[in-house]
């Protein structure tokens, strides 16, 4: 089989692989981020999460909250030249931070002079939304958060309720993380155009958050609470009613969410596949255009011609515009200030 019949993951894999393998990444060390991969070999996000997500399942990796994806003790590789110390700590290109080590006597989840309780839910917390992170929302679940902290299952219920209360602590979590500015700016679009735009960075970053975020049954997530009072406050002081600025604001979150899901979708699609949107299309386009051209689609059939550039991020500006531009009559035309 020649190298381009094997997906770009597979082959990001296999180097990764033979690092681990012949000693280059050793038991601690720090493999590639998602981030990293996309940016290292030019690979979408979802690419980047089927690496990691692979090199997982040959356990030849394993998530460690607060550090990242490390290399697993139990990875079977052959003895290599110890590196100095100074190269372990700075390393180039990918990271090599060590895993935290435990002293005597301290079992899983007890780090060096930690009392078992004490950061118990942030540890729970941060493992959960790694575990999503890297491999969406089907891949969460409590036993899989307990198998990341090294901790029995039973022993997370002593800090969260179910798998529910868990996920809205994630989401708790994530959203305080970008936080709104002190102050708003003048007028009503600007305000609105800034937490949309701030709201969907929040869903780039964490693209299962948009499906677990639910808008007819909401989940009392304090730090969400920050956008709806920015939202409302924005309509409600330029003059429109509570009922009609709620509206809105729900109107705008949704348009948000909404086009957001599309994100933790496309993961998996690519997951599956092992092929990002734009490989897809291309091994689809054939078919497409023959289509567009049999049928009574003129329009389509020249679109089709002529290409057209699909983004998320270009779609939700545009939308997110008109949406706003539709808003505008209520609030007496043009952005007031």
């Amino acid at each position: 089989m020649g190298e381009k019949s094997v997906p770009r993951y597979g082959r990001i894999v296999a180097e990764l692989r033979g690092r681990i393998e012949t000693g280059e990444l050793a038991p601690g060390d720090r493999v590639p981020s998602t981030r990293e991969i996309t940016r290292r070999w030019g690979v979408a996000m979802a690419t980047a999460t089927k690496v990691l997500t692979e090199l997982r399942h040959e356990g030849l990796v394993h998530a460690v909250p607060g550090v990242g994806t490390v290399v697993s003790t139990t990875a079977a590789r052959p003895a290599r030249t110890a590196r100095p110390v100074a190269a372990q700590r700075t390393g180039t290109g990918i990271g090599t931070r060590p895993a935290p080590r435990r002293g005597p006597g301290r079992g899983p989840g007890q780090e060096d002079g930690t009392e078992p309780g004490a950061l118990a839910l942030d540890r729970i917390v941060e493992a959960a939304v790694a575990v999503a992170d890297a491999e969406g929302l089907a891949a969460l679940s409590m036993r899989r958060v307990a198998a990341e902290l090294g901790v029995a299952t039973m022993s997370l219920y002593r800090h969260v309720a179910d798998k529910d209360d868990l996920l809205v602590r994630m989401m708790d979590t994530v959203i305080a993380g970008h936080p709104l500015p002190a102050a708003p700016p003048p007028g009503w679009r600007e305000p609105l155009e800034l937490a949309a735009r701030q709201l969907w960075g929040v869903f780039r970053a964490h693209p299962w958050l948009a499906p677990a975020l639910s808008m007819t049954r909401p989940q009392l997530i304090t730090s969400a609470l920050a956008y709806s009072e920015w939202g409302l406050s924005a309509l409600h002081r330029n003059g429109l009613d509570l009922q009609t600025a709620f509206t809105s604001h729900l109107m705008l979150l949704n348009y948000v969410r909404g086009l957001a899901v599309n994100l933790e979708a496309e993961r998996e699609a690519e997951a599956q596949s092992g092929l990002d949107s734009e490989e897809w299309m291309d091994t689809r386009e054939p078919e497409v255009v023959a289509s567009f051209g049999e049928g009574p689609y003129p329009t389509l059939a020249l679109l089709a011609e002529r290409g057209y550039d699909f983004g998320l991020d270009d779609l939700f500006e545009f939308g997110l515009q008109r949406l706003l531009d539709g808003l505008a009559p209520l609030l007496g035309g043009a952005s007031p200030s």
